[in-house]
């Protein structure tokens, strides 16, 4: 009986002893994600605050192309050495609203919805996040991520900044990366000196950069820039360029 009684009580002990090293594996693992997660927060806030005042040397998307393609054209500019009908024209084009947001345009995205979701309503800054710090593609994850990193740059970053980052990333043709290189590469000249036409159909190809010409532009491109030159004056004349213009 005495025998029996202290298996009994071995066992008891043994299934104790394993029901806390359970518990203590998985407080390990929550310690490890917690420790992970923050330490990838930290890391993000850092860079954030380092490409305010120094520029991000590669994006994945520039590395990607660069690994297909062999090479890559990119050349960095100030914002205050391109042209300022070119800044106006990629901010009508793709983000008219953007020095009156604080990262997400609710307006663009309500007719999204409205839309069926056919219509883009992502913001100048929540591209440059995309660009900057993830991955392209569609996925609820990134989208996730775009969408809790983007007020951080906001709060980090000025709107001129934001703007400045994204016409030096910003995909502007096969392998071709930022005004410079594209006003280089389809002109001629450098993006200080781009005509307003020039600059206009620079900004209509943006959505689809690979599948549009800028030299030799289809009607609905030329319809498409028009319209952007439109836009380019409105926000001008209304002050919607007031944030990134002197």
């Amino acid at each position: 009986m005495a025998q029996k009684a202290a298996r009994k009580s071995r066992g008891k002990k043994n299934k104790a002893s394993k029901a806390k090293s359970g518990i203590s594996i998985g407080r390990r693992i929550r310690r490890w994600v917690v420790r992970a997660v923050l330490g990838a927060v930290a890391a993000f806030v850092a860079l954030v605050l380092l490409y305010s005042v120094v520029n991000p040397p590669v994006t994945h998307t520039i590395w990607s192309e660069w690994r297909r393609l062999g090479r890559v054209e990119r050349d960095w500019v100030p914002i205050e050495e391109i042209s300022p009908i070119m800044a106006r024209s990629v901010v009508a084009a793709e983000d008219a609203n953007f020095c009156l947001h604080w990262g997400f345009d609710v307006e663009a995205i309500r007719d999204a919805l409205e839309g069926g979701g056919n219509r883009g309503a992502s913001t100048l800054s929540q591209q440059v996040v995309k660009n900057v710090f993830l991955w392209q593609g569609r996925s609820w994850v990134r989208k996730a991520l775009e969408t809790s990193m983007t007020p951080v740059v906001e709060l980090v970053w000025s709107k001129q900044r934001i703007l400045e980052v994204y016409l030096n990333v910003a995909e502007t043709g096969q392998g071709i990366f930022g005004v410079e290189a594209a006003a280089q590469r389809y002109y001629g000249v450098s993006a200080a000196k781009l005509s307003r036409v020039q600059a206009a159909r620079l900004a209509a190809i943006l959505p689809s950069p690979r599948n549009r010409s800028v030299t030799d532009p289809t009607a609905r491109t030329r319809k498409r820039a028009a319209s952007i030159l439109d836009g380019a004056a409105t926000i001008r004349a209304d002050g919607r360029a007031d944030c990134f213009e002197d």
